[in-house]
């Protein structure tokens, strides 16, 4: 992997692809099995175009059919005007299935050349991606794509990543874009909720965490992340934080989201991250790499939870019940293996208050007017 941000080559990504290599390269990827087999957003447009040109027949085919009963060349022009719009909505769908595909092998070629010229290997899709972070194992159709992944200093990967929550009309996709980011050691659970990508409602997060393990740190970082840490962590958070690397993060990531959980660092962002823009790509590599080279110190962590002491036998004169025995050496301290205790590998959920009252006004707001509150209340006004 380059340098992040460092004369990394974008060339790739607005380099013309010919589109027979393109076709070549997203068929190799699918008899390796890299990539999946079918189109599934080719499946859901032509399914669709299926379903319309249903309709269209048996709204307006049962009509046309009564009129070829009462003859009339009308009728028998009025009969070509349902074959017409199902042979349009055939042939507009098989365009478009076609310049999707046609997009979509240009940018795995792209992405993928982008990564190999920056020491780099690009995958198409990963299936529910086994991530320990806050965006994954949510909701259903999981999925991590156009992922271009770097080993070097250490390993690095940017994705973007999608799923699904509810059924029906309530069904929402939601999308994010994500870099994780492998550490040395695990470290305790630790939230930075940008406070400039929050919503009307607070937090874009898709969790909302108990205020009371939020931790106020020193200068301006309070106005630009929200830091939370789990309880009795608060030494932990301020020693893995300190100014220089509260600097970093305010100057290159103020406007994305900072999860450290387990042995991974990730970064969110509710947008794509691995794109065919340039200049994402500088953005991105310049965040990861004012990072990396402070992220060395994080592994000198220790959690004091899990500090044991071996001790060596101490016979005293004592104890002993031997005459003029001399007390034995101190217990000797070994330090914490590498690890979290229990309270410290995840934080607390909260509840989402601000939004519940917000909703909550406005639906009591909706039964006092259709229960006639308003005019119970005017009346009293003129009283």
């Amino acid at each position: 992997m380059s340098t992040p941000g460092v004369g990394f080559d974008a060339r790739p990504l607005i380099e013309p692809v010919d589109p027979a290599a393109a076709r070549a390269f997203s068929k190799a990827l699918r008899a390796q099995g890299r990539a999946p087999s079918s189109n599934a957003a080719g499946v859901v447009i032509a399914v669709g175009a299926v379903i319309v040109a249903v309709f269209v027949f048996l709204s307006a085919g049962a009509g046309v059919i009564v009129s070829l009963l009462d003859g009339g060349a009308a009728a028998a022009g009025a009969a070509v005007v349902p074959g017409l719009i199902i042979v349009g909505i055939i042939g507009l769908t098989t365009f478009l299935v076609i310049f999707g595909n046609r997009r979509r092998n240009e940018r795995w070629v792209k992405l993928d050349r982008f990564a190999r010229a920056n020491g780099m290997t690009f995958v198409p899709t990963i299936a529910d991606p086994r991530l320990p972070g806050m965006i994954f194992n949510r909701g259903s159709s999981r999925e991590s794509s156009d992922i271009v992944r770097g080993a070097q200093p250490r390993f690095v990967e940017f994705a973007n990543y999608r799923y699904t929550t509810g059924s029906g009309k309530n069904r929402t996709t939601h999308v994010w874009g994500y870099v994780a980011v492998k550490l040395d050691v695990p470290l305790p659970h630790i939230i930075l909720d940008a406070v400039g990508n929050n919503g009307l409602f607070g937090s874009n997060l898709p969790t909302i965490y108990d205020r009371d393990q939020r931790l106020s740190l020193e200068g301006d970082f309070d106005r630009y992340f929200s830091l939370f840490c789990p309880a009795g962590y608060e030494r932990d958070a301020l020693y893995l934080f300190t100014p220089d690397i509260m600097a970093r993060f305010i100057d290159n990531a103020a406007q994305l989201d900072v999860e450290i959980v387990d042995n991974w660092l990730f970064l969110y962002a509710k947008r794509d991250v691995s794109t065919l823009d340039p200049a994402t790509w500088g953005w991105m590599f310049t965040v990861v790499a004012a990072l990396l080279d402070k992220l060395a110190q994080w592994a000198r962590w220790r959690d004091d939870h899990l500090a044991a002491t071996t001790t060596a036998p101490v016979q005293d004169s004592v104890a002993s019940g031997i005459p003029g025995a001399q007390p034995g050496p101190p217990p000797a301290l070994t330090p914490p293996p590498p690890g979290v205790a229990v309270p410290g590998r995840r934080l607390k959920s909260g509840v989402p208050w601000v939004a519940i009252i917000i909703f909550g006004g406005f639906g009591l707001l909706w039964l006092f007017s259709v229960f006639g509150g308003w005019g119970f209340f005017l009346s009293l006004l003129s009283r």
